[in-house]
């Protein structure tokens, strides 16, 4: 994993605490001018009678908590700036927090390989200013989950979504505040498990349909991919969507993996060619999917083998009934680079 740098100051000039809390899905519950005031968000808060102690200066972009017993778990540190909020929230050193921020929000200034010289000299924007961090391009995993989320909502029954498969993948409506208010909420792991980012998706028709977090990289993640992994199986099934996976998964499919998305990424490749020996490709069966099934088949190359699920025409694998599903997976044809749909 190669060493980075990132520039504290960089990311605290681009990260404001306002749009920080409401990533973590918090919202105080008073505004006085420039100044936020409500409970303490931070985990080592433990009092129950400051209500109101928490307070954010939004141009100056510090906090404070006046709670003395909350003050006392962080050292007599009182508050501080964004760097100083996210490790308190996710309990690491500040210079975690700062690559964090900077992979979120997608800051931090030129990110070099330690290797490759920077020309910064020692005194140069004060001390601290820049630190060597390793592997910048992952997304960090989150220190928070969030709640309630009502796995039994409406609109997943709509979708053909079990109440059983909704608790398997902790999908469903989030009541509470923040940027994913009011959507079903999808959590999204690494290869290794861990919980990276949650995506929500709207359920009155509003625009946009779906939100990621801020500097979240979708390409960096194969969705599903750390439960496929889990059943053993050699094959793995790609579909686009969340609700996709979540369908075939619920008719008998484990190695069911999605892209969010109708592109694959140089390191979603690699994924799926670290971890399978034959990758069944069944997107969406408008002209986009098509055109991606063909993309993909010469990504892939003859690494690894291929078969292609054709969905029928203007459908999506999450609308196919049961049986249908299980039939264009076993019915589905072999494909090379140099097979039908390629030049």
């Amino acid at each position: 994993m190669s060493a980075e740098w990132i520039d504290f100051r960089a990311v605290k000039s681009r990260v404001g605490m306002e749009a920080l809390l409401e990533a973590y899905g918090i919202a105080l519950g008073r505004r006085v001018g420039v100044h936020l005031r409500g409970g303490c968000p931070l985990p080592q808060h433990s009092s129950r009678e400051s209500r109101e102690s928490f307070l954010v200066h939004t141009e100056k972009n510090v906090w404070i908590c006046h709670s003395q017993s909350c003050v006392a778990t962080r050292g007599g540190q009182a508050g501080g700036n964004v760097l100083d909020f996210v490790a308190a929230m996710e309990q690491c050193s500040i210079a975690e927090a700062a690559w964090r921020l900077g992979a979120r929000y997608g800051v931090g200034g030129p990110i070099r390989a330690r290797g490759e010289g920077t020309g910064f000299k020692k005194n140069e924007g004060g001390a601290g200013a820049w630190v060597c961090l390793p592997g910048g391009h992952q997304n960090p995993p989150l220190s928070f989950v969030l709640r309630p989320v009502d796995c039994q909502h409406a609109y997943l029954r709509q979708r053909g979504i079990a109440h059983q498969t909704a608790e398997y993948f902790q999908v469903g409506f989030y009541s509470g505040a923040g940027l994913m208010q009011r959507r079903i909420v999808m959590p999204i792991h690494n290869r290794q498990g861990q919980l990276v980012a949650y995506a929500g998706r709207v359920i009155d028709g509003s625009e946009p349909r779906y939100k990621f977090p801020p500097g979240f990289r979708k390409s960096g993640v194969v969705f599903n991919l750390h439960r496929a992994l889990r059943s053993g199986l050699r094959q793995a099934i790609v579909v686009e969507g969340f609700f996709d996976c979540m369908r075939l998964h619920q008719v008998g499919f484990p190695q069911v993996v999605a892209l969010m998305g109708a592109w694959l990424s140089p390191v979603q490749q690699e994924l799926l060619r670290a971890h399978f020996a034959e990758l069944v490709l069944m997107l969406d069966g408008d002209e986009t999917g098509r055109r991606a099934t063909e993309r993909m088949v010469g990504q892939l190359g003859s690494e690894i083998r291929l078969r292609v699920a054709e969905v029928p025409a203007g459908q999506q694998p999450d609308q196919l009934a049961a049986m249908e599903i299980r039939r264009l997976v076993q019915a589905a044809t072999t494909a090379t680079p140099h097979g039908p749909g390629s030049d």
